[in-house]
């Protein structure tokens, strides 16, 4: 599978940044790639925890289209990295085989924030690599 990375540097403290990335009172603000036509009315999960699985709603504002992006937590080291399987819920997690790996590492100028995602067969990886990069910059803007 094709490995596609983005990534990001944010001025602010690795805790702010930590908590603001996996907590659903945070993503809320940032999840989704264009403000002006898209947003996240709703995000569910705990503190990223090996086997605990989190969902991100994305709409259209319009109201056309959504979806859910839920992925189960693999691998958590706490202010450093955390990797997730994204997948459906069904009565219990259906694993979709793509796997994302994300750091955080301090330097001078900030937190930044490095996401390595499995490319999905449907969109160019360009295309791919534009709206994984849109979600992470509202993040930084966050």
């Amino acid at each position: 599978m094709t490995k596609l990375t983005v990534s990001t540097t944010i001025n602010a403290p690795l805790e702010t940044v930590w908590d603001a990335l996996w907590n659903p009172v945070h993503i809320v603000h940032w999840g989704f790639a264009d403000e002006a036509t898209w947003c996240c009315p709703w995000a569910k999960g705990e503190s990223p925890k090996v086997g605990e699985v989190f969902t991100t709603r994305m709409e259209a504002r319009d109201g056309s289209f959504g979806f859910d992006l839920t992925a189960k937590y693999t691998e958590v080291t706490p202010m450093k990295s955390m990797s997730y399987t994204l997948g459906e819920m069904k009565e219990y997690f259906l694993d979709a085989g793509r796997v994302v790996d994300v750091t955080l590492e301090e330097t001078p100028e900030g937190v930044k924030v490095t996401e390595v995602f499995d490319a999905e067969e449907i969109h160019p990886a360009k295309m791919q690599i534009a709206g994984w990069s849109a979600i992470l910059e509202n993040f930084k803007k966050y």
